[in-house]
């Protein structure tokens, strides 16, 4: 089973990617949505959740209220860093069960899709890392457009990520900088020659 790394800072468009990749033939684990599991309510990572940042960040139904622990985590780096050590171990273990499954029934390629992939440890985890990018203002249009943040919010997410994401370790480096269907060719063009071939 070939496993890829598809990455990128916020904005860049990592989730159309793994869509068009999925579309393609590929199985995608999104690391995203892996972590949201991990502090589902009643796991242990919940319970980290709690222990560090306490109950003000649930929603009356005990949930954790991702909006609230964004806007905590993305103002403070160390309590990004605290959540990043108490849910990544996680997050690994959930993505590693799921490989381990999917090889076993005989999947030709997998993709995961994880902002933090080498920071988070999980680079010994695939056999190619494919960094997503785009222009800056671009980023901040697009995430003002379809996930109704701030401006500020945006930079500070932005800068959060700026340093972590580098296009150096990339296999592939995908410029996500015009439309979907601009994207689509790329991606298509890359999966004929890296996957196909």
């Amino acid at each position: 089973m070939q496993v890829i790394g598809l990455t990128g800072g916020i904005g860049s468009g990592k989730s159309s990617a793994a869509d068009l990749l999925g579309s393609l033939g590929a199985i995608v684990i999104d690391a995203d949505a892996e972590g949201h599991k991990a502090y589902a309510r009643g796991t242990l990572g919940w319970r980290r959740v709690v222990e560090l940042f306490s109950e003000n960040v649930l929603h009356p139904d005990g949930e954790v209220d991702r909006n609230k622990l964004g806007k905590l985590v993305f103002s403070d780096p160390r309590a990004l860093a605290w959540l990043n050590s108490a849910i990544h171990p996680l997050i690994r273990d959930r993505i590693v069960t799921q490989l381990e499954e999917l090889s076993s029934h005989g999947t030709n390629v997998t993709v995961i899709e994880a902002a933090l992939l080498r920071q988070a440890g999980w680079d010994d985890l695939v056999d190619e890392i494919w960094v997503m990018k785009a222009p800056s203002q671009l980023v901040i249009d697009r995430l003002s457009a379809d996930r109704g943040l701030e401006r500020w919010e945006i930079r500070r997410r932005i800068d959060a990520q700026e340093a972590k994401t580098v296009e150096s370790d990339a296999d592939v480096l995908i410029d996500n900088n015009g439309s979907l269907e601009d994207l689509r060719s790329k991606l298509e063009m890359v999966w004929r020659e890296r996957i196909l071939n």
